[in-house]
């Protein structure tokens, strides 16, 4: 595994129940902040081996992703943590997104930002 997947999988584990993040915020907490794409191949890959909290990963503007049946599921895993959706689907992103703080046990992991 590498660092940066140990990160990512750190990051998305820290994601309280109640909040959301992005692909974009997830890459950025973990050192990358321009593998949005490589949080969704960890996401696919990894969520079962790490019983990762993948529902609570959405897009760039707050939008579920995934358009089959995994869609649906995530829309009612959060809609079950008290998560709203706004009239157009989206989650609210100034209500519910989750910005990680320098958390001891997360903070082992993530690099500092990328000037």
């Amino acid at each position: 595994m590498t660092p940066f997947t140990a990160r990512v999988i750190a990051v998305i584990q820290s994601i309280p129940e109640g909040k959301i993040m992005t692909y974009g915020g997830v890459a950025r907490a973990a050192g990358s902040p321009r593998a949005a794409r490589q949080v969704v191949r960890i996401l696919h890959s990894m969520s079962r081996k790490y019983k990762l909290p993948w529902h609570r990963v959405v897009n760039a503007k707050g939008r579920i992703a995934l358009e089959d049946e995994s869609g649906s599921l995530q829309k009612l895993y959060l809609l079950g943590e008290g998560i709203e959706f706004t009239a157009d689907g989206a989650v609210n992103l100034e209500l519910f997104q989750f910005v990680p703080g320098p958390e001891p046990e997360l903070a082992d992991y993530l690099l500092p930002p990328f000037e």
